[in-house]
């Protein structure tokens, strides 16, 4: 069976990491128009860099949670392909080896320069600084989609989407496009699940099963009903 799992903030709340929207977080200390998008790296590249930095340390701190494992185990029994708007490496921690980051992945860095997408870079531990360099001499920035950028790997994800049997969507509001649009690539005979406390206050096709709940209970509960099916 080919399962294609598409997550969102929510999956990796259960280990600590903050969402958008989570009162004290990160997020609630900085605007996203200076820190997440091509003019504050402009304006300020420092700021970028170091809150960046901060979340890397952060991620790098936390551990993946039951969801994370429960998916990463499924791929014993079937083909999965996990399409992630997050920029932790979470999924690929517990386990899953085909992982799509459609807004890129903090533990890796990128040129700034016109280059971005022609090689990404390890980052050895959080930290990444000003005097890192690609080798063509621009400073190297975290390897994430910023808003008002384009999403390279948008095309592969549609393409997944397109072959699945299943799909499972967690943890994700579906209000950031053009990820949000992605569900409506699934296929008619695909079966389409959908895991979120906030559910009910989603506007989804009708052929989604919906489990409003957490992360790794809705996980748990939508594994037993494909393995039932």
């Amino acid at each position: 069976m080919n399962i294609v799992v598409f997550s969102g903030s929510g999956m990796s709340a259960e280990s600590g990491i903050d969402t958008f929207r989570t009162n004290g977080g990160l997020w609630e200390h900085h605007k996203i128009e200076d820190v997440a998008t091509p003019d504050a790296w402009k304006r300020n590249p420092e700021l970028v860099q170091s809150f960046y930095n901060m979340r890397r340390k952060h991620i790098l701190e936390v551990e993946p949670n039951k969801a994370h494992q429960l998916i990463a185990a499924l791929e014993k029994r079937h083909q999965v392909t996990v399409i992630t708007q997050n920029i932790d490496d979470l999924h690929e921690r517990a386990g899953s080896k085909n992982v799509v980051h459609l807004h890129g992945n903090i533990r890796f860095s990128k040129s700034s320069g016109p280059n971005q997408e022609e090689a990404y870079y390890p980052i050895e531990g959080w930290e990444l600084t000003m005097n890192d360099l690609c080798p063509e001499g621009f400073p190297l920035r975290p390897h994430v989609v910023w808003f008002g950028e384009n999403v390279p790997m948008i095309n592969v994800a549609i393409d997944f989407i397109q072959k699945a049997d299943v799909l499972i969507v967690v943890g994700t509001s579906l209000t950031v496009y053009p990820a949000a649009g992605l569900i409506h690539y699934a296929g008619k005979n695909c079966k389409k699940y959908i895991i979120d406390p906030n559910v009910g206050k989603m506007y989804l096709p009708k052929d989604f099963i919906s489990f409003a709940t957490y992360a790794s209970d809705g996980i748990q509960a939508c594994i037993e009903e494909i393995e039932r099916r």
